[in-house]
């Protein structure tokens, strides 16, 4: 089972980066699906999760209205749009799953898979 994690990238302050998920492995069709951060310095932090239908969703305060998360089960993907870029969301971002719930948890402690983390730089 693997969460790949890809979109990151150098960016100017105010711009948009989207970060993908692929899943493979197993199908997280009926997970709840989660992205979290690491920046230096800091602990891991949750960012943003999604429910298994796409129905719900939950964003950290600091990214609400600025990113967006979504998800095609189909393909076994979800992704983060990111807008607004700030220079404090530089950090290594992470998806992960969780398999026993299908509703999004905030907390780390729950997620089950966990992807590479994919590195954004947001530059001021």
């Amino acid at each position: 089972v693997q969460l790949q994690a890809s979109g990151g990238g150098l960016v100017q302050a105010g711009g948009s980066l989207r970060l993908s998920c692929a899943a493979s492995g197993r199908a997280f069709s009926h997970d709840a699906m989660g992205w979290f951060r690491l920046a230096p310095g800091k602990e891991r932090e949750f960012v943003a999760g999604i429910s298994w239908n796409g129905d719900t969703t939950y964003y950290a305060d600091s990214v609400k209205g600025r990113f967006t998360i979504s998800r095609d089960n189909a393909k076994n993907t979800v992704s983060l749009q990111m807008n607004s870029l700030k220079p404090e969301d530089t950090a290594y971002y992470y998806c992960a799953a969780d398999v026993l719930r299908n509703s999004p948890s905030r907390l780390e402690s729950s997620y089950n898979y966990w992807g590479r983390g994919t590195l954004v730089t947001v530059s001021s």
